[in-house]
């Protein structure tokens, strides 16, 4: 009887073992794939960030030749000389897709990739694995997503000025002209005389949430933003970034609107070149 009864025993134990070996065997691949996920995870927030800093070299040299040098030397002619000379550092193959086009890109699809990969985790830790929680329908519901940052606000407010931006001043010329090799400040100036409404909501929309999402997502990264402390101190160091947010602004439009803006139209067949390229763009027609 004592024998029946331990063979019992040692079967039970087992079955629990080969239970407990079969329980592992089906978690172990959820383990690897949500490690895997962190891992993709980890590697976009990376993404997000060495990629603001390639294209940061490509904004200020930017900003330095179209509103800086334009604002200490008065003179449109004279400021496009120096941006001709830049010009062939970042309009030219390699420089051109290594500080604009890849950096964009990654920096715009890695930050999707995030948010995305943050609601799922969100949503397997409150919702219990719910079948209607993965539904498709969940997905575009605002409550499955987690809280939308002012500078991921900005972000995607931003891109479509900057895709905009890059349209009229470099891809319509390429495309009609074979070059954007014609294009500069005058290019510029002369859509702010002939189509002041668009040119300058369009210019202030660009510098000023291009200025916030840059400086704000610089303070985020070097742990700057108000987000531990007193509230006096979050206070206080909110219009410290606040102040630098609109001084970059400041003097970014100052070359853009004070001198560029104003300047007036092209005249002549320059000017009659420049009109037959505003004319490709949906919006001016």
């Amino acid at each position: 009887m004592e024998r029946r009864d331990s063979n019992a025993s040692d079967a039970t134990f087992i079955s629990l073992q080969q239970r407990n070996k079969l329980l592992i065997y089906r978690l172990v691949p959820r383990l690897e794939g949500r490690r895997r996920w962190d891992l993709v995870a980890h590697m976009a927030l990376h993404i997000t960030r060495y990629s603001s800093y390639t294209f940061t070299i490509f904004g200020a040299m930017h900003i330095t030749n179209t509103s800086l040098i334009p604002l200490l030397t008065r003179s449109i002619p004279v400021s496009d000389s120096y941006l001709l000379l830049t010009r062939p550092y970042y309009q030219s193959f390699p420089f051109e897709p290594l500080l604009i086009g890849a950096p964009l890109i990654a920096h715009i699809t890695s930050g999707i990739a995030l948010r995305i990969y943050r609601r799922s985790v969100a949503q397997k830790r409150y919702s219990s694995y719910q079948a209607t929680s993965r539904s498709i329908l969940s997905f575009f519901q605002p409550k499955t997503w987690p809280v939308l940052s002012n500078i991921s606000l900005g972000g995607y407010l931003l891109a479509p000025l900057v895709f905009s931006h890059i349209f009229v001043n470099r891809i319509i010329p390429l495309i009609h002209e074979g070059s954007s090799s014609g294009v500069g400040l005058g290019y510029v100036a002369h859509g702010f005389a002939k189509h002041p409404i668009v040119s300058w909501t369009t210019y202030v929309a660009l510098v000023g949430i291009g200025t916030g999402h840059m400086i704000w997502g610089a303070a985020k990264w070097f742990n700057l933003t108000p987000t531990t402390g007193t509230d006096k101190e979050k206070r206080r160091r909110k219009r410290r970034i606040n102040g630098v947010v609109g001084a970059v602004a400041g003097i970014w439009m100052s070359g853009g609107l004070g001198v560029v803006a104003r300047s007036g139209p092209e005249p002549g067949w320059i000017g009659r070149g420049y009109d037959a390229l505003f004319e490709k763009v949906p919006l001016l027609r």
